[in-house]
């Protein structure tokens, strides 16, 4: 090769490989956190799940709790989405069917049962609240937008998410039957109709 070969070979793009071997160990971890729970997988897993060697896995992350926690985050952020139609009807009863889908799956059955004090560490814990967080401000801006355009009366959008999100759980945590598009119409019309009722006049 010529010194003017090797001048038009394009660079290298740093952290490409590694950027795929990073995802490929973040989706073993979420997979086994849902098949085993969060202290029920072992590196050695992780890396034959992903394929890739375990000093990978250790060499990504030496600490294993900082490898659940990434996992955790990367693979809830579909929870935390709340569509913008412009009909704020429609919009929450998708976000509640979207949020009892999350909820049925393996995964989302793990962050129930990780969100019970008894299982969370300092770094759990954090993660958690920032999974939480994010879900509460996605339904916050959509909330506020909805009473901008004077679809809702001023509201507590913190209470108006506990008040759709409580009876999916309930349904959902219980396990005797699905929850369905029906559950949602019904929660979102009784959850609107009262805030709407008892609306202080401006």
């Amino acid at each position: 090769m010529t010194d003017s070969t090797a001048e038009q070979q394009p660079a290298r793009r740093p952290g490409g490989r590694n950027a795929r071997v990073r995802s490929q160990i973040l989706t073993a971890t979420a997979e086994l956190v849902a098949r085993d729970g969060i202290a029920g997988f072992r590196y050695e897993e992780v890396a034959e799940r992903a394929g890739v060697n375990k000093t990978s896995v250790y060499r990504n992350w030496p600490d294993r709790e900082e490898l659940v926690v990434q996992a955790l985050l990367r693979y809830a952020e579909d929870l935390a989405t709340v569509a913008d139609t412009g009909d704020i009807h429609r919009d929450l009863v998708d976000y509640l069917l979207a949020l009892a889908g999350g909820l049925e799956t393996p995964f989302g059955r793990t962050l129930e049962q990780a969100i019970q004090p008894a299982h969370q560490s300092p770094a759990l814990r954090q993660a958690l609240t920032r999974i939480l967080d994010q879900r509460q401000l996605a339904l916050q801006q959509r909330v506020d937008a909805a009473v901008d355009r004077g679809e809702l009366p001023a509201v507590d959008s913190a209470f108006l998410g506990e008040m759709i999100s409580g009876p999916v759980r309930l349904v959902v945590n219980r396990g005797l039957r699905p929850f369905t598009h029906r559950d949602a119409e019904r929660i979102v019309e009784v959850v609107l109709a009262g805030i709407r009722a008892t609306a202080q006049p401006s």
